[in-house]
């Protein structure tokens, strides 16, 4: 195993923040989370407004068939 020590730059070390690193295996959903298919909230359009906290959020699908979310 290979370690590699990257330095901070000069005043840096005050933004420093120990963290830890997240697994990247999906978790196994829990019974009581809603799934609700993408065809049903879009209902055969391309976009959906999702309003949150008083912002906009733009639902789209993409022409390869991908899900963006964008504010």
């Amino acid at each position: 195993m290979t370690t590699t020590v990257l330095s901070l730059p000069q005043g840096a070390e005050a933004l420093a923040r120990p963290f830890r690193l997240l697994s990247l295996k999906p978790s196994a959903p829990d019974a009581s989370t809603r799934r609700v298919s993408s065809h049903v909230l879009l209902k055969g359009g391309r976009e959906l407004v999702i309003q949150h906290q008083g912002s906009e959020y733009h639902l789209r699908l993409t022409r390869n068939d991908k899900l963006i979310l964008t504010k």
